[in-house]
């Protein structure tokens, strides 16, 4: 059964930065792509970042662009959300998807979803 686990979410000032994990289990990576969704509090969950496995290439929201990165490790497990000059609207719980491709992910179609992590940004 694949399971997929984020970590890393916390309590930081605006201005910060946090990384987020997310392992996988029981998930043959190249056959997906992998991304990152938030649900604000009181919102529509949205993405933030998408990556094909093997390609490794990335898109963004303009919201976050420039601010977030994605990546992974082909020889390793995790996919990470790097989150730099965090602002309180990033105030979300943040997800791990993983899809058929990158722009399936960006339209919803997501065959896995992690539980979620809590990311709170104060100002």
């Amino acid at each position: 059964q694949v399971q997929l686990v984020e970590s890393g979410g916390g309590l930081v000032q605006a201005g910060g930065s946090l990384r987020l994990s997310c392992v996988a289990s029981a998930l043959t990576f190249s056959s997906y792509a992998m991304g990152w969704f938030r649900q604000p509090p009181g919102k529509a969950r949205e993405y933030v970042a998408t990556i094909s496995w093997r390609s490794g290439t990335t898109s963004y929201p303009d919201s976050v662009k420039g601010r977030f990165t994605i990546s992974r490790d082909n020889a390793k497990n995790p996919v990470y959300l790097q989150l730099n000059s965090l602002k309180p609207e990033d105030t979300a719980v943040y997800y791990c998807a993983a899809g058929p491709t990158p722009n399936a992910l960006r339209n919803g179609r997501v065959d896995y979803w992690g539980q979620g992590t809590q990311v709170t940004v104060s100002s």
